[in-house]
């Protein structure tokens, strides 16, 4: 793998060397258009994609294939090499399978700007608007995680709703790669043509809260700033630098970044004294503050080893955060108590605040959260410097300046009543109807219940009804106290009742809270693409789903589909002749047969074992490929647990009878 800046000053010669040696090898040439490991600096003596195919073919390359994110861009006399191949990017894997077995020199040049670099200049206004955005239905989505795998992409995150966690794109992280749609999953679509809604979140007025009583300089001063790159990390450390020097004081700032400078964990050391001859060193020893912008970053060894519990004081941002671990293991739960324990142990009794979340609703945008911290921070007394300073800074960084102002007023305000502040963020956010949480077992099962009306019928509503109240009266027989096994069984019998078939997709994107939704994300009118495989669509080579694109037309043709909901089941139901919707529908059945069975079994002492069995059918999530594996395994997974609980019963009635 070589990037265009390092074969244009030195990689080149890598390549000549590799031919006249004839090694067997192949090069992958990212051309992204920056040096964008340090930075996105333009490429000195760049080349075209046709200049540099021509290169290395005179050096004596033996093949040549360039994939491009859109190979229209290139007119037919574009001036290639002879024989060079001009693919989509999507036949990546198939061309770097081919070219590894050809002997000899091979060159795979991979045309895409770099997806951070496009938007850094997207934000600078130094190139064109965003022309599409990519939204997932939460409806239609099963978390299953497919979009994640393909993509490997932080901005898909997870949602909780009332059905189950969900995913969503984070706009204010998208780099509109969109390689999120090579998925699986239908319930990923594209807009276009309207610009995304920006929040304004509130006013605020901080002139009637108390001045902290700042702490006075004795030696020097360290603040340690544990957050991601991408979210301003870098920013806070430069803007507390500069304070400083406002105030005339002394002040170093050093910044301990990895390989993903967006995305990855960063450490911002801020050392700040009344003389200069009193830092002696920019790196922390021991921190006075921690400004815990990440979680899992401020509970890292590298931050803790500087924590002292007789002298650290530290607020930190309890929200989620995706990590690359969940986008390969999308099951992966956020630790985030055990999380949380660690820094309990290491200090005393740090400050826990969902600062992104008070930043998304009172700011207008996440990544006002860390400027909120800050603020906390001040307010509190721990940091040495004036408001005036700091938001003189503010200014003269000239980036939103009036949005981080109203981040610090907003910080200073959760510092002094953090309760207050909480539920006027919860009376202003406005949630969808997914997203609040059922409170009880009656209203888990009454807003299921409405669901499969309107999925099918009423006749299927008073089957699922009917299996959860036998278990809520079996359960209440062996432990009156508990709804644990109800409340599974609601949970796992509605998603394998309402199967997401080909009449449900259509039927969910055609409902009014689809449209609401984007009403709410975007100025209108757009336009709508998209992206699925229907059955009659052959499979890839490797098994893999081949979607296809579909303009605005085809929600009128899913209205109508969505009326064939009415079929299910029937002889007339061509759809549901296939065998992995008869796999679906079996396993649905299977299940029910289970729970019903130890139902008129349950006993105390096999309660948890009653639960594992209603939770066997949990991974069963995702369309086509991604689900049947899952299907199948869930099957005999619930064999397995019921034969085990009868096993249990059996030796626990032996030793009765014996007696």
């Amino acid at each position: 793998n070589m990037g265009d800046g390092t074969y244009f000053h030195s990689g080149l010669l890598a390549i000549r060397a590799a031919v006249a040696a004839g090694v067997n090898i192949t090069y992958k040439l990212l051309f992204n258009d920056a040096v964008a490991m340090t930075g996105g600096q333009p490429v000195d003596g760049m080349l075209s994609v046709p200049q540099l195919t021509r290169q290395v073919h005179a050096e004596g390359v033996r093949q040549i294939v360039v994939l491009a994110d859109d190979v229209d861009k290139y007119a037919r006399d574009a001036a290639f090499a002879p024989g060079v191949q001009l693919l989509p990017r999507e036949q990546l894997d198939a061309v770097q399978r081919t070219l590894r077995e050809l002997p000899g020199v091979t060159v795979l040049v991979y045309d895409q700007t770099c997806a951070t670099e496009a938007r850094r200049r997207r934000k600078r206004a130094q190139a064109g608007p965003d022309k599409r955005h990519v939204v997932i239905n939460e409806a239609v989505c099963e978390d299953c995680g497919d979009c994640s795998l393909k993509s490997n992409c932080l901005s898909v995150v997870p949602v909780a709703t009332e059905f189950g966690s969900k995913r969503a794109i984070d706009p204010y992280t998208c780099n509109l790669d969109l390689s999120c749609l090579d998925g699986a999953c239908p319930a990923l679509v594209t807009v276009e043509g309207g610009s995304r809604r920006l929040a304004h979140g509130q006013a605020v007025d901080d002139t009637d809260l108390p001045e902290p009583v700042l702490p006075a300089l004795q030696g020097a001063w360290s603040m340690l700033v544990a957050g991601v790159g991408g979210t301003g990390v870098l920013t806070l450390g430069a803007l507390l630098g500069m304070a400083a020097h406002l105030e005339g004081k002394a002040a170093t700032v050093l910044d301990q970044t990895g390989m993903a400078q967006k995305g990855g964990a960063v450490l911002t050391h801020v050392r700040i004294a009344a003389q200069p001859s009193q830092l002696l060193s920019p790196r922390i020893v021991h921190a006075d503050v921690l400004l815990g912008c990440d979680l899992l970053v401020a509970a890292g060894p590298e931050t803790l080893q500087r924590l002292r519990r007789e002298r650290t004081k530290a607020v930190i941002n309890t929200a989620e955060t995706i990590t690359g671990d969940f986008v390969r293991h999308p099951d992966q739960v956020f630790p985030r108590q055990p999380t949380l324990a660690l820094l309990r142990q290491a200090l005393d009794a740090p400050d826990e605040i969902d600062a992104t979340h008070l930043a998304a609703v009172l700011v207008g945008h996440p990544i006002a959260a860390n400027m909120f911290l800050l603020g906390f921070a001040w307010q509190r007394g721990w940091v040495p410097l004036g408001r005036e300073a700091l938001m003189r800074a503010v200014e003269l960084n000239a980036v939103a300046a009036h949005d981080n102002q109203r981040a610090f007023a907003w910080g200073r305000r959760a510092a002094v009543d953090g309760v207050a502040l909480a539920a006027r963020a919860a009376a202003a956010e406005t949630t969808l109807p997914s997203h609040r949480l059922s409170t009880s077992l009656d209203e888990v099962l009454a807003r299921r219940r409405a669901e499969l009306v309107a999925y099918q019928d009423e006749p299927l509503a008073r089957r699922y009804e009917a299996l959860v109240t036998a278990v809520r009266a079996a359960e209440r027989r062996v432990a009156p106290a508990s709804e644990r096994l109800a409340d599974a069984v609601a949970r796992q019998a509605f998603r394998l009742f309402a199967i997401k078939d080909e009449y449900e997709v259509a039927r969910l994107f055609s409902h009014p809270d689809f449209d609401a939704a984007l009403a709410a994300q975007f100025e209108l009118p757009i336009r709508l693409r998209f992206h699925m495989a229907p059955p009659w669509h052959r499979s890839a080579a490797d098994g893999s789903t081949r979607k296809r694109q579909y303009g605005p037309w085809l929600r009128s043709a899913m209205r109508l589909l969505a009326q064939g909901r009415r079929l299910r089941g029937t002889p007339l139901d061509v759809l549901g002749w296939r065998d992995k919707r008869r796999q679906e529908h079996a396993l649905a059945d299977a299940y029910e047969a289970a729970i019903t069975r130890i139902v008129g079994s349950l006993d105390a002492p096999r309660l948890d074992a009653a639960q594992a069995i209603a939770e066997a059918t949990d991974p069963v999530r995702g369309y086509g490929q991604i689900k049947a594996p899952r299907v199948v395994a869930a099957r005999e997974r619930l064999q397995a647990l019921l034969a085990a609980y009868d096993s249990a019963g059996s030796s626990a009635t032996a030793p009765a009878l014996a007696a």
